[in-house]
């Protein structure tokens, strides 16, 4: 069947439109894609597209800042030894060597700690503070966690032990009681931008440290570290958290990436040499498919520290090895991942009517819990229903969800199953559980139901939302630069959809991986098209004459570089 999704055609702005692209010199197309995305004023347009860091926000605007940063000055001058505490995904382990970084350029006592994932879980765990209190820490910062773990600050605070968290999760009603808790997330924090990365508070927490310290006259007589250079790791854990890529993460994540391309950081440059980008730049589509899913594959199934050590260390010796072995990772945790999707694949045509259900939950003793996340993103991107999934041990599950738009699975687990379960935590959009086994089977009825009673019993299918209709002959390489001055594209900045009709398909081939290559004809102009993992829908297309959701994009091959239209999804016209 065509079309696979739901098309949402854009409101024209014909007077709007008109104005930017006067104003700015743009394409009409490009014109209408900013105000799709609200842009609707020249001078938001050029804020957009021209981000500058002058546009951050005042991080002492964040409640608790003040205090965070006057109590780690204390431990600073007094010598105190101080602990880095991270979490260990990308947005966690970035987060973690951007303040270690930063510590060890001022203080000669700074050290971090990642919890394991199976061992420890996720947060600071009383195991973790009692290491702490025999080797003489005085205070741990949390990096990306920390905001749940009121029993463990607790704990630590009797231990002689200072705690300032940072994070950017859920705030639960009570907040831990300990010298600075910062998070946006906060009901009395005045900081404008509430959806920043862990990475992202982490790193308004060194802007805010290096001001105060100037204030102070620290930097007169030794080097002010330039934290432009840090915002290659940033822009990476931002865009690994899936977070909006507007306001100040769009700042971010764009000159991010810039100091990316141009980085010093020899881990970085290793980590890119084993990912085979060759010469291509480090975009979010790059950084997501190639850079991210190996530093994320050390927490999962490896060693987050090989990760934390990788972008710490200079020894170009050192991050050969480590890369390598981020690596060797990643191609497990594939060969993982494969191996619980396909298992679930056959459970569901054996024994589900996919149609009847609204939410996915599966669970086995078998499944590791660093790569159930992944499995449950690809069930969900497969048939548009929440999805989680559980690892059993000793009669104890975790488990790692995902959901869809209309669906906020952290407000559905709080409201409805967390009295099934013995803790939570997350967003909207992915969330991870603690349940006993034996409530599984009612945690999943009671998620149905919570799905049920939230957006009904309709069949839920995904929306591609079209950004501008266009012809095939508007399409050229000018439009495809303007079009990437939009980047970098993540959540609440997709990659921009256009709609050609009446297009004439031809050449059909599937290639790689299922996927299906085509010749796309119309207005006396013909392209290339790539539609990944659609090599299935040859039949459906070959000869026939349909309006095409795309993305036009430059592709590089063998040193020659043509235009291709990356299909989003074909409808009959």
């Amino acid at each position: 069947m065509l079309p696979i999704t739901r098309w949402k055609l854009p409101d024209i702005n014909t007077e709007a439109q008109s104005l930017l692209a006067r104003e700015l010199e743009i394409s009409p197309v490009v014109s209408q894609i900013l105000i799709n995305r609200g842009i609707t004023t020249t001078e938001g347009a050029k804020k957009f597209l021209f981000p500058s860091l002058e546009q951050l926000h005042n991080p002492f605007l964040m409640k608790d800042m003040e205090k965070g940063i006057d109590r780690l000055i204390e431990a600073i001058s007094r010598k105190e030894k101080i602990v880095v505490y991270g979490d260990y995904d990308v947005d966690g382990i970035t987060s973690t060597v951007i303040l270690v970084k930063f510590l060890r350029e001022i203080h000669d006592d700074v050290t971090y700690y990642i919890p394991g994932r199976i061992e420890e879980g996720y947060g600071l765990s009383k195991t973790a503070i009692d290491k702490f209190r025999k080797d003489g820490t005085k205070l741990v910062i949390t990096v990306d966690c920390g905001i749940s773990n009121h029993e463990e600050i607790t704990y630590a605070a009797s231990s002689g032990i200072d705690v300032i968290v940072t994070d950017h999760h859920e705030v639960p009603d009570i907040l831990p009681d300990c010298s600075a808790v910062i998070n946006p997330h906060r009901n009395d924090c005045s900081f404008p931008f509430k959806s920043l990365a862990g990475v992202g508070v982490a790193f308004n927490l060194l802007i805010a440290l290096r001001g105060k310290l100037r204030n102070l006259g620290f930097w007169k007589d030794r080097r002010c570290p330039n934290l432009r250079e840090y915002l290659d790791l940033v822009a990476i854990g931002t865009i690994g958290d899936i977070v909006p890529l507007l306001d100040e993460n769009r700042v971010l994540s764009k000159i991010g990436l810039s100091v990316a391309n141009n980085t010093r950081r020899v881990g970085l440059k290793a980590l890119m040499t084993i990912s085979n980008m060759g010469n291509k730049t480090v975009s979010s589509e790059s950084a997501a498919f190639r850079l991210i899913p190996r530093i994320n594959a050390a927490g999962r199934i490896g060693a987050p520290e090989d990760a934390v050590e990788l972008l710490l260390t200079d020894d170009e010796d050192k991050v050969t090895i480590l890369a390598r072995r981020l690596d060797s990772y990643n191609r497990k945790r594939q060969e993982m991942e494969k191996v619980i999707l396909n298992e679930i694949l056959e459970d569901i045509s054996t024994n589900i009517d996919i149609d009847k259900v609204n939410s996915l939950v599966f669970a086995s003793h078998k499944w590791h819990p660093g790569v159930i996340g992944i499995v449950a993103s690809k069930l969900v991107d497969r048939y548009y229903k929440p999805a989680i999934l559980i690892s059993i041990k000793d009669g104890v599950g975790k488990g790692s969800g995902r959901s869809i738009v209309e669906f906020n699975l952290y407000g559905g687990l709080e409201n409805k199953c967390s009295p099934l379960l013995l803790s939570y935590g997350g967003h909207r959009y992915a969330a991870g559980i603690s349940i006993r086994e034996e409530d599984i089977e009612k945690f999943s009825k009671t998620l149905s139901r919570a799905v049920r009673e939230d957006i009904g019993d309709e069949r839920m299918s995904p929306e591609t939302t079209i950004d501008a209709l266009c012809d095939l002959n508007e399409i050229d390489y000018n439009l495809i630069s303007q079009i990437e001055m939009l980047a970098p594209f993540g959540n609440m900045n997709p990659e921009p959809v256009l709609c050609a009709k009446n297009i004439k398909i031809s050449s059909l081939t599937t290639v790689g991986n299922n996927h299906l290559k085509m010749r796309a004809s119309g207005d006396k102009t013909h392209y290339d098209t790539i539609w990944f993992n659609k090599g299935h829908l040859s039949g459906l297309l070959s000869g026939s004459t349909v309006d095409i959701a795309f993305t036009p994009q430059t592709n590089h091959w063998n040193g020659k570089s043509s235009i291709q239209l990356k299909i989003k999804d074909a409808s009959a016209p």
